[in-house]
């Protein structure tokens, strides 16, 4: 992608600072910099990765993931599930206040989970909690789950974003959440100005005795590449998720800022949509595949990875390796289009331009494409757009996106064999996929997911790049700032500036 010429960049720059982006002489403030708007600030009504890394502050949940990834108690202190596993029980903190000063207690949980399971809420996640029969509250400190049938996600879901607890009062009340999140979690919302800023100030109250250690966090909205890179160099940013492998150099020989490398839990694809002609025929597919380097997207454009070969992220635990089913291979890319008489059909890649390393990989895959004889444009959409007319709607041929890691495995791959966002179908991997949900055994999951993913892998419904390196970019005197694992959402409680 193209880089702005440096009068832009510094141009760019002054209207940030004189927007208001210069907090460094505050040190408990930090200004994080943030690609892109969320859809909304509602965590029940979105699947959007913007959504959930900036509510992730506003918000707890009942169980979360530790530092390596493991569940463990939050605003449940404890858990238990019954030997056939179909009734679990949660027990409440008692030392926890909503950000309107209403009580924590067992009817926030149930009002909550009643709001995802209304059909009327319309939460792209409420098939994860579908499962749920009932839902009792003996006490005002116990929660009681009853289940249907066995459903080994079940707690992954709860500790994921989308599990968000709200308080009841306002749930009844019809509160809007999406431009007013209220929770428990360690900031407080205080405004969205669309297209500038998000911040959020600190909870004095927060269950977590002596967190957060930051007094407020600006979530400042520069979807320009270019005006981030400066803004960290120069100290009004303090922190980045992505820095592009081209600025590392820059940022590097910065004594002011400091680059941690660490592999993602990213699925990184582009997406066919099987529904169109002539990416309905699995030999188009295939060419697709082979016509695409891999590990050379993953370098120039990621900064580097590991190659994948199905739908789940490298590190993941149930990833098996099918990588040797379409290595590199531009002449039998050739031959299977020749095959398929694609002849001059035009493709489209719709890509998100609030994602410069995603349009970078576009670009490096049209190239590619066109080298073996397709005829591909690239079309840059901004990210409302992406979500609801690409990712909803299917209004696509080819899309370029990074798929953030899920604590379970069911919440990367269900819905897929059933027609989701690729409009692929599969009867077998659909069952499969089902059947593995009500497994608690992990050897016997796992060989259930294998066997699904060998098909997937096969039929290629995706070009699966594999899972990338980031670079997190933070001002050197930013410590112990988090990514929580597997989510990829912000963690700001530990975060200090020194």
């Amino acid at each position: 992608m193209r880089k702005a010429p440096k009068h832009y960049v510094f141009f760019g720059l002054f209207i940030l600072m004189a927007g208001g982006l210069l907090f460094a002489q505050s040190l408990g403030t930090l200004v994080f910099g943030l690609s892109g708007n969320p859809d909304t600030l509602d965590p029940q009504k979105t699947s959007g990765t913007l959504t959930f890394q900036v509510v992730k502050s506003f918000y707890d949940t009942l169980v979360e993931p530790d530092t390596s990834g493991k569940i463990v108690p939050a605003l449940a202190e404890s858990w238990s599930v019954s030997p056939d596993g179909l009734t679990w029980t949660f027990r409440l903190r008692r030392d926890v206040v909503f950000h309107n000063g209403q009580q924590f207690t067992s009817r926030d949980v149930a009002a909550t989970l009643n709001r995802i399971l209304d059909e009327k809420t319309a939460s792209p996640k409420r098939s994860e909690f579908t499962v749920i029969q009932e839902i009792r509250t003996p006490d005002p400190y116990t929660v009681v789950l009853s289940l249907s049938e066995p459903y080994a996600p079940l707690l992954a879901s709860l500790a994921s974003g989308w599990g968000a607890i709200l308080p009841s009062s306002l749930i009844a009340s019809g509160h809007n959440f999406g431009a007013e999140p209220v929770g428990t979690g360690p900031f407080e919302f205080e405004r969205w100005i669309r297209d500038s800023r998000i911040s959020m100030v600190r909870n004095d109250r927060y269950w977590m005795k002596g967190l957060p250690k930051l007094t407020r966090v600006e979530f400042q909205i520069v979807p320009e590449q270019a005006v981030q890179v400066q803004g960290l160099a120069a100290g009004s940013i303090h922190a980045l998720e992505f820095i592009d492998p081209d600025d590392l150099p820059i940022l590097q020989s910065n004594p002011n800022v400091t680059i941690k490398k660490e592999l993602t839990s990213l699925i990184l694809v582009m997406a066919m949509n099987t529904s169109r002609e002539p990416l309905s025929d699995l030999r188009v597919r295939q060419a697709v595949n082979y016509a695409i380097d891999k590990q050379v997207v993953l370098d120039v454009a990621y900064g580097g990875g590991k190659v994948g070969s199905t739908f789940l992220d490298t590190g993941n635990a149930y990833y098996t390796d099918f990588s040797s089913l379409y290595p590199y291979n531009p002449e039998k890319a050739k031959q299977l289009l020749k095959d398929a008489g694609v002849g001059n059909k035009e493709f489209t890649i719709s890509v998100p331009q609030n994602y410069p390393l995603h349009v970078k990989a576009a670009e490096l895959m049209q190239q590619m494409l066109t080298n073996v004889g397709m005829k591909v444009k690239i079309q840059l959409v901004d990210w409302s757009t992406w979500l609801s007319s690409v990712y909803s709607g299917g209004n696509f041929d080819f899309t370029v996106i990074g798929h953030t890691g899920k604590l379970d495995p069911d919440g990367t791959l269900a819905g897929y064999g059933a027609g989701k966002y690729v409009k692929w179908y599969n009867s077998t991997v659909e069952a499969k996929i089902k059947e593995a949900a009500k497994v608690y055994d992990f050897a016997a999951r796992k060989k259930l997911y294998t066997e699904a993913l060998e098909i997937m892998a096969k039929e290629v419904p995706f070009v699966y790049l594999g899972t990338s390196y980031r670079y997190v970019g933070t001002r050197s005197n930013v410590f112990d700032f988090r990514m929580t694992p597997n989510l990829d959402t912000y963690d700001f409680r530990w975060t200090e500036i020194r």
